[in-house]
């Protein structure tokens, strides 16, 4: 690995372990706004050392374990990268007017980024805003327009305290944080669906005890939620919500709750779709799909919103990319070569 291109010392001490970046490009002649969203963090995942795998044939597989580029948000910032360069490059020529915010959002995953950047007030003023993710549901060369079915979804950390014993001698003055924390994730995965539309409910990871012969005092799910949209996924927060309370209180336990990370839900603004389509149309190398099923949650929905609520439009579409390995698996890798094309398409 080049260290030469690695990030400076004292930059990083200056950003202070915060990892988002905004970059402000001002054309000097009126215009919009528009905000160009990429998000830039990795996933927790440990990369194949496989030979076969195209990031350790050509020396740019992650050296980090558990952490890699593993559902594309490499691509996305080398395309905000691409974008910068050509507006800062062809200042006099590149046809640009107005203002162009290039932001590079930190903590998609889990969806805890999107928030702080939003209350920032960065895209209070943006007249459009652009995000797009790579991959996912189309192949390279596809675009698709207006995906559908953006899930909200709301991630909890359940922290269960009780008491500690010896399982032998003193058992009975013990408040066992496990079977709380067990409890909880049995009846959570029990809660009925709701009938007007989508939800989801995930528990993905349960830790608790010290050892055999202690009575568990601490215990911790890690869950989340999904709903077709607002009002489907409030309800599934309060009913692990509730179920949770419940299992503390019948074990006798405290229970902290913290909400790790949440998405809402989205709809393209038709007027940028339509626009979307008419360049795509001009580009003979791609092909336009009107729209796909997304059913997935992703928090840039928080910053469209929030445009939209101040009156601007927002869109979120998806560049097709062939792949040789899954999202958010060891062997992803992506088709680099559509990385030009979705610069020249966003521009």
């Amino acid at each position: 690995m080049d260290e030469s291109v690695a990030i400076e010392q004292t930059l990083w001490d200056e950003m202070d372990g915060l990892t988002g970046c905004v970059a402000i490009y001002d054309s000097g002649r009126p215009g919009k706004t528009v905000a160009l969203r990429f998000d830039i963090d990795c996933v927790g995942v440990s990369e194949s050392s496989d030979p076969n795998h195209p990031p350790v044939q050509q020396g740019f597989n992650s050296t980090y374990a558990g952490r890699m580029h593993a559902c594309g948000h490499d691509g996305h910032m080398t395309i905000g990268l691409g974008i910068a360069k050509y507006l800062t490059s062809n200042r006099e020529t590149n046809g640009v007017n107005g203002i162009v915010k290039l932001v590079f959002q930190p903590a998609e995953e889990g969806v805890r980024g999107a928030r702080p950047v939003a209350e920032s007030g960065i895209v209070d003023d943006a007249h459009y805003y652009l995000s797009s993710h790579i991959g996912f549901i189309a192949e390279s060369n596809e675009v698709v327009l207006n995906p559908y079915n953006f899930l909200c979804t709301t991630k909890y950390d359940f922290r269960f305290k009780g008491v500690p014993a010896h399982a032998g001698a003193q058992p009975h003055i013990g408040k066992n944080a496990l079977m709380g924390a067990c409890t909880a994730a049995t009846q959570m995965m029990s809660i009925s669906r709701h009938g007007s539309g989508m939800s989801r409910i995930n528990v993905g990871v349960i830790r608790a005890g010290e050892g055999r012969n202690v009575v568990p005092a601490t215990g911790e799910l890690q869950i989340e939620v999904r709903g077709e949209n607002e009002e489907i996924n409030t309800y599934m927060c309060q009913q692990v919500e509730r179920m949770a309370q419940g299992a503390a209180l019948s074990y006798g336990l405290e229970l902290e709750t913290e909400v790790m990370g949440e998405a809402v839900d989205l709809t393209n603004d038709l007027e940028l779709v339509d626009i979307l389509g008419t360049v795509v149309s001009e580009m003979p190398v791609l092909t336009a799909i009107p729209k796909r099923s997304f059913v997935g949650s992703e928090d840039s929905t928080i910053l469209a919103k929030r445009v939209q609520k101040n009156g601007g439009k927002s869109i979120y579409f998806v560049i097709g990319s062939n792949l040789k390995g899954g999202h958010h698996q060891s062997n992803f890798d992506f088709d680099e070569s559509i990385l030009p094309t979705a610069v020249q398409l966003i521009l």
